[in-house]
């Protein structure tokens, strides 16, 4: 089943991320990698360009885009080349990719019981509180599948 073969996949990827933990290791510069990279390496802006193949004031605007956060991505790949490096590139989940889909599962079958705990006191039927983290547990089992997750916001 395709399901179970992502949820076997997602401790791998959640392994192959964790050394990328804690991600502020690899917060960029105040100017950006490129500029301090090119700094530490003694190259000025009109040799970056020579070795990119382009003006000098075309990196000027390479380095302040990439400060700004607006670099396209294969433009940074080109400057990384061109400074002897290599573009590294990853989406790193702020916790484990399970704790996402359980975090999400749980925030769903909260919501929806709640919504039916209101009709039913609404209804003079109201639910006992006491069990409801057991049919919160049930709600995610019987109800959700991971497509049903990310249907709406």
């Amino acid at each position: 089943m395709k399901s179970d073969s992502r949820k076997r996949g997602r401790p791998r990827l959640d392994e192959r991320l964790r050394t990328l933990q804690p991600i502020d290791r690899f917060k960029a510069p105040p100017k950006g990698w490129v500029r301090a990279l090119r700094d530490a390496l003694g190259m000025t802006g009109a040799q970056l360009g020579t070795r990119i193949g382009v003006r000098p004031q075309t990196v000027e605007a390479i380095e302040k885009s990439e400060a700004a956060g607006t670099i396209q991505l294969n433009t940074l790949r080109r400057a990384a080349e061109a400074l002897d490096c290599t573009l590294v590139y990853a989406l790193v989940p702020n916790s484990s990719l399970e704790a996402v889909i359980e975090a999400r599962a749980r925030k769903i079958a909260t919501r929806e019981l709640h919504r039916v705990a209101h009709t039913m006191r609404l209804e003079a039927q109201g639910t006992d509180e006491v069990d409801f983290e057991s049919r919160v547990q049930a709600y995610i089992r019987d109800r959700l599948s991971e497509r049903d997750l990310w249907n709406e916001a």
